[in-house]
């Protein structure tokens, strides 16, 4: 069982106001702040200091959430496997190239070898899911593109090569491309915070271009939709090979690669630091 002052911590660490802490843990106002005095006298440091009116966490404040998050999950998960009561529950975050097109077999596999269990997949960018892995309200999450692998337990899943699309017949089908003969390409590209934008963002880094050198940029989150626009000869994109396997084999898109400039992703299981399941869960991954 957690200690309520850690709770108190965590809530206050997430809304930063200790009128809004409050109110989510029904205690009084001086509660919530006696609840900090009380682990700021026994660390023998300041958790919280106030910028202005902006309260802020400071470094042990910081450090002090990263482990407390551990010990609130590990916590619940305990709590909920000792009830004879409930079933195995999983929660599963995972990017949406893992999501829509690698993790469905092995969802399949985990339902037919636990037939009572609860299951629950989120498909979000992998910005959204580690906010949701470090809130407590996802178990593991698969992601691709770039974290602070310091800040929680990570095991790579795997690679996937990471390529151009484009209309067959398009000029740039088969080619390896300059980077400077795209830019006057129409790009469609995922939202901020996916990972697939993510990874072509760092490729043009490291050639000193970023998104704005192309004279048209589109921004759309849905895969299909990417892959019709760029069927339809309005675009051309950048995605994961499995994204677009079928399409490729069937010839309604084609493929180009950046000269000089290969690209492939890791995909990674990512949980937060001393998950005390975590082997439990990469074995389900394998």
């Amino acid at each position: 069982m957690l200690d309520p002052r850690w709770e108190t911590f965590l809530v206050l660490c997430e809304t930063m106001n200790y009128t809004r802490a409050a109110e989510r843990l029904c205690l009084t106002q001086p509660a919530v702040t006696h609840h900090i005095h009380y682990l700021e006298d026994y660390y023998g440091c300041r958790l919280f200091s106030y910028e202005g009116k902006v309260l802020r966490l400071t470094e042990a404040g910081v450090r002090l959430r990263e482990l407390t998050r551990s010990m609130a999950y590990n916590s619940r998960k305990i709590e909920s496997v000792m009830s004879a009561s409930a079933p195995l529950c999983l929660r599963v975050g995972a990017s949406k190239t893992i999501g829509e097109y690698l993790i469905a077999p092995r969802i399949e596999r985990f339902l037919r070898s636990q037939p009572a269990a609860s299951f629950s997949l989120l498909v979000d960018n992998t910005q959204v899911l580690l906010q949701a892995l470090e809130a407590g309200e996802l178990d593991f999450v698969l992601v691709e593109g770039f974290f602070d692998q310091a800040r929680y337990e990570a095991q790579l899943y795997r690679q996937e090569s990471f390529f151009g699309v484009c209309p067959p017949g398009h000029r740039l089908a088969g080619r390896s491309v300059p980077l400077d003969e795209l830019i006057g390409e129409r790009l469609i590209i995922r939202e901020a915070g996916s990972g697939t934008r993510a990874i072509f963002e760092e490729a043009l880094h490291r050639r000193n271009y970023t998104l704005q050198n192309f004279e048209s940029l589109v921004t759309i989150s849905d895969f299909s939709t990417i892959k019709s626009l760029v069927a339809d000869g309005l675009g051309i994109s950048f995605l994961y090979a499995p994204v677009v396997e079928q399409e490729l084999q069937q010839g309604t898109l084609a493929r180009f690669d950046l000269a000089g400039l290969p690209m492939e992703g890791a995909f990674w299981f990512v949980c937060l630091k001393e998950n005390l399941f975590a082997k439990s869960w990469t074995d389900w991954m394998h």
